[in-house]
């Protein structure tokens, strides 16, 4: 899985020994210092281990140490502070591999808020459908889509206007409502041929919210939080009518990556935000318009 320090989903040997010397450093420092503190100070007083160890000056030892310690702690507690949360940047493109490490997991959830959502559907229809030959360690799964209102107004899709202004296209909109009609009935029905078997517990939800989208945002296993921008001025021409319209292409999205699972204190509280964010979208979004 992507993280903080990786924009991958598979860690080299150099990121795990990172890992491990980031999580290992500070205590076994401590640990030695604090040693080397307890056997000067012993050894000052205690004359058996003062001999054995043939010193003379193990007091201005030990507080050299002490002194040491401390400010070790100091620097660290510093350090920690003013770090700034490494973010890693992935494209959508990648979430092939995202959405396969999810799928490693016992219970998977997957939430998407965005565009049509088309790249991440892709990879969700061909894990699903992986899970009804092998479905591994997975028991339950859970997909939450938020895609727009297509059946309102909007200003991005739209036409590119004569002055490049946006102008309400429905016909656009409406080929847009029909195809994330089209992958909600597609993933429902692998998520019932699943549930039918009884191996996995699966479900799959398409919300619509109100106004254009601007955002991309997944979330896996509510610990990995991909985040990015659309291009809103991103055009493509309809090849049946030769009108310009814009259309952004989510594909092409850059995504900045938190990880609660390996990431700083900081991402792990930004990725607690983020899927609050999600929940009280979910609870304000409506059903689509082919399931009202």
């Amino acid at each position: 899985m992507a993280h903080g320090g990786s924009g991958g989903p598979e860690p080299g040997i150099g990121g795990r020994f990172k890992r491990f010397q980031t999580r290992f450093q500070a205590p076994l420092t401590r640990a030695i210092l604090a040693v080397i503190f307890v056997t000067g100070l012993v050894a000052q007083f205690v004359a058996p281990v003062g001999d054995a160890l043939e010193g003379h000056a193990f007091l201005g030892g030990a507080l050299l140490s002490l002194v040491a310690y401390v400010l070790y702690d100091a620097i660290q507690e510093l350090v920690a502070s003013a770090r700034t949360p490494a973010r890693s940047l992935v494209s959508s493109r990648d979430l092939s591999g995202l959405v396969s490490e999810a799928f490693r997991a016992r219970d998977v959830d997957i939430c998407f808020v965005g565009y049509t959502g088309e790249t991440l559907y892709n990879e969700l229809y061909h894990r699903l459908e992986r899970l009804l030959d092998d479905p591994g360690p997975t028991r339950r799964v859970s997909v939450r889509m938020l895609i727009p209102d297509f059946c309102r107004e909007m200003s991005v899709p739209a036409r590119v206007g004569p002055d490049e202004s946006p102008v309400d296209d429905p016909e656009f909109r409406r080929r847009l409502e029909l195809k994330c009609q089209d992958y909600d009935m597609t993933l429902s029905g692998l998520a019932e041929q699943l549930s039918v078997r009884g191996r996995v517990e699966v479900t799959c939800t398409y919300r619509v919210y109100h106004g254009e989208p601007t955002e991309k945002i997944c979330l896996f296993n509510k610990e990995l939080v991909l985040h990015g921008l659309y291009d809103v001025d991103a055009r493509m021409q309809m090849s049946n009518s030769g009108r310009v319209v814009y259309d952004p292409k989510g594909y092409n999205t850059d995504l900045y990556v938190w990880s609660a699972r390996d990431g700083t204190a900081t991402e792990v509280r930004a990725v607690a935000q983020w899927v609050r964010h999600f929940e009280g979208r979910w609870k304000l979004a409506d059903a689509p318009s082919w399931r009202r």
